[in-house]
């Protein structure tokens, strides 16, 4: 009787009470590949911060905080990179940081990468609670912390503020908050194109209650409360693609191409959608020698637990909502045409992905899980640091 009464204890207890242990041990990993980038990055002669705030796509989000949109690059291939690539949510943040404190743009974009990575961490486990009960939640958000790019989480860059905005939409499709959930599709189309997945999950799961409450019977005196629930899903599904929509049809105004004015500012960046056949021939050319022969090994092993651990999902029943969004981000990523080096961070938003292994994870015992989540978490801070230091996320 007492484990029950714990357990309808906790079920009740706060959200963010629920959830302080996860966010916790997130701060902890955190805070471990930060202090391992900076020893690394001493003893190599260069600045962590300016690893995490003013290296590749970060510098492009500071110039559009800076001067605004029109800054591009011209290549002597003839290829052009554009600024209008980056959406803009995050430079109006660091152009808010910069304006309240005394901080610089690159600054403010560090500080709202830190917040948001928290509060991404935070709309994991609400997520991952609601569905399948607070371990999983911790589980799930320690995992998420620990991928091997989880360094990019603290960087000044978009998808620690996405997958914020994603995870609390999701959240809010999950308790029936339908305005909520339109309102913060809405900013995370303003942040990354991927903004996609959140309004295809809105509108999926906006679409399967309206049919599931029509072939449902229901009191006569429940009547107002069914208006006003349709009212605020209906309003919910109209304001999720908005951000997203209005930016594409603000760069085809500026670009004067109408709504193919964005898919040319991609071109420029030789970034498109191709089902997959540019990455499924970067991944046959590392079979050319034996080194590298591993390496496409290694991918082709990644992909295949991807797309197992989603099968797995779809055949645990996940809500729909969860697994439209992941879908999404997953064929977005995958099929890219270009950029093959940032597909891993590209992939990070699509946390519910890691609910399997979050659930296998919390049917061990604690010292066993924990240890588990200890030795990742030292991987991912050595390999974060290495990575910055050399390659880094194009």
């Amino acid at each position: 009787m007492t484990d029950l009464a714990t357990r309808v204890d906790t079920a009740r207890a706060p959200l963010l009470r629920r959830a302080a242990p996860a966010l916790l041990g997130y701060a902890a990993v955190r805070a471990l590949g930060l202090l391992v980038l900076a020893v690394w990055s001493a003893a190599h002669g260069k600045s962590a911060y300016t690893l995490l705030t003013a290296r590749w796509d970060s510098l492009w989000y500071t110039r559009v905080a800076d001067l605004g949109y029109g800054y591009e690059v011209r290549l002597p291939n003839g290829d052009v990179h554009s600024n209008l690539a980056f959406f803009p949510l995050l430079p109006w943040l660091e152009r808010l940081g910069h304006a309240l404190a005394p901080l610089s743009y690159a600054d403010a974009g560090f500080a709202v990468s830190l917040l948001a990575s928290v509060a991404a961490a935070a709309g994991i486990f609400a997520v991952a609670d609601r569905v399948y009960g607070p371990r999983v939640g911790l589980c799930a958000v320690l995992l998420w912390a620990v991928l091997p790019v989880g360094i990019v989480q603290s960087m000044a860059y978009s998808e620690s503020l996405f997958t914020a905005l994603a995870a609390w939409s999701l959240y809010a499709v999950l308790t029936g908050r339908w305005v909520s959930a339109g309102a913060l599709a809405a900013l995370a189309g303003l942040t990354r194109p991927v903004g996609l997945a959140v309004v295809a999950a809105v509108w999926t799961a906006g679409v399967v209650s309206f049919v599931r409450e029509r072939g449902t019977r229901h009191a006569p005196g429940a009547h107002h409360h069914e208006r006003t629930l349709v009212r605020r899903r209906a309003l919910g599904m109209l304001l999720a693609p908005l951000g997203a929509a209005g930016y594409v049809l603000w760069v085809g105004r500026r670009t004067g191409r109408g709504p193919l004015g964005y898919l040319d500012v991609q071109a420029g960046w030789r970034n498109g959608f191709d089902g997959g056949y540019a990455f499924a021939r970067f991944v046959a050319d590392k079979f050319t020698s034996f080194p590298s022969a591993l390496a496409g090994v290694g991918l082709i092993a990644g992909v295949a637990l991807l797309i197992w651990l989603y099968v797995t999902g779809v055949r645990g029943r996940q809500p729909v909502v969860l697994l439209v969004y992941t879908g999404v981000v997953l064929a977005l990523a995958l099929c890219a045409s270009s950029y093959f080096g940032s597909k891993p961070r590209l992939l990070m938003p699509a946390f519910p992905v890691l609910l399997p292994l979050a659930g296998a994870l919390a049917r061990l015992r604690t010292s066993r899980s924990a240890l588990v989540i200890a030795g990742l978490a030292v991987v991912a801070a050595v390999y974060g640091a290495f990575w910055l230091n050399g390659s880094g996320p194009p």
